[in-house]
């Protein structure tokens, strides 16, 4: 496989993270999909795709379970 993007042939599955918002929260999804080690293009499956847009509708309607792992402060 090419990347689309650069045209490099060093593409690998790697676990990355997507954002996913709520308000003012942000979510993080992992998920392994192949990306290009060139120039970081990532490439989702059908499969993966489903599974995000799942997720985004569970947090949607509150069915999502999450835990806190940081907290991010603004000063007024």
């Amino acid at each position: 496989m090419k990347c689309v993007i650069c045209h490099g042939e060093d593409i690998s599955l790697k676990q990355v993270k997507e954002e996913l918002t709520s308000g003012t929260d942000i979510i993080h999804v992992s998920v392994t999909v192949p990306v290009c080690r060139t120039c970081g293009e990532r490439y989702y499956d059908l499969r993966t795709m489903r599974y995000l847009e799942e997720t985004a509708r569970k947090l949607r309607d509150n069915e999502l379970e999450l835990r806190t792992v940081g907290l991010v402060m603004e000063a007024v």
